[in-house]
């Protein structure tokens, strides 16, 4: 796979440990990786002008939570093409709702899911997307 080809995923949570471990679980699969550690990081990041194939958004964040910062992004018209897939312990029907009605493209359930399944499902969720 040449350098320039690898598929670029931003991974946000504010839990360092766990974003340490998708980070490097990642990086095995021949992503580029890229983290912020919050909502306020990932716009920054994203406002100077990164453009992730993928992005896994955590939901309970302090400050702005994932959904909040999903709307920012719709809001100022950020990354438009890349899939956004909300990654959350919480598995509740009215969050996996409200994801989609932010137009997320899937919501994996991180209690439920090991990290190399993770991993699976991102390419899944990217497979179908291209499709469309």
């Amino acid at each position: 796979m040449a350098e320039n080809s690898k598929q670029k995923v931003l991974i946000i949570d504010d839990d360092n440990f766990l974003l340490d471990m998708y980070a490097l679980k990642f990086n095995q699969s021949g992503y580029e990786v890229y983290t912020a550690s919050g909502a306020e990081d990932t716009l920054k990041k994203l406002r100077e002008g990164l453009t992730p194939d993928v992005m896994l958004i955590d939901i309970v964040m302090p400050i702005m939570n994932g959904f909040e910062l999903i709307e920012a992004i719709n809001k100022e018209g950020l990354v438009k093409d890349t899939v956004k897939i909300i990654l959350s312990n919480r598995g509740q029907q009215s969050d996996i709702e409200r994801g989609q009605e932010l137009g997320t493209d899937g919501y994996i359930v991180k209690a439920n899911t090991t990290p190399s399944e993770v991993i699976t499902k991102v390419s899944e969720i990217m497979g179908a997307k291209k499709k469309k």
